[in-house]
């Protein structure tokens, strides 16, 4: 089966809203240039946007993802940012309305602990309407 009709695509496809952040061991940090409060990321597709409540681009990008790994995979390509056209590696959850991944540093290998430590991001998300 190839990796684009994977049917977790399908799945993840709609709004979500970030409800925890870990961001180098550090749980919640104040700073983070990629969420906000009330800022939802929307998936089409392979694509991503993070917007803010006033329609303020955060983030956007592209994404790979395989759900036949464990844990599952997915790897993001920002298209905006610091990080704008690094590959990121990352490990997935897809559980009913809650979404998972704890992502890497280009170069690093993926994470296959939800738990972060130096150059590893965990983002923790609720599906909205």
């Amino acid at each position: 089966m190839p990796i684009t009709r994977d049917p977790d695509y399908q799945l993840l496809q709609g709004v979500w809203e970030q409800i925890a952040l870990e961001d180098n061991g550090v749980p919640n940090p104040v700073d983070d240039a990629h969420s906000a409060p009330g800022a939802l990321t929307t998936i089409s597709g392979d694509q991503f946007e993070v917007l803010t409540v006033n329609g303020e681009v955060l983030l956007a990008g592209q994404f790979f993802l395989d759900s036949r790994t464990l844990p599952k995979s997915i790897t993001w390509i920002d298209s905006i940012g610091e990080d704008a056209g690094k590959r990121l590696p990352a490990s997935y959850r897809l559980e009913g309305d809650e979404f998972v991944f704890i992502a890497a540093d280009e170069g690093m290998p993926r994470p296959i602990i939800f738990n972060t430590g130096p150059g590893q991001t965990m983002r923790t998300f609720v599906r909205r309407a």
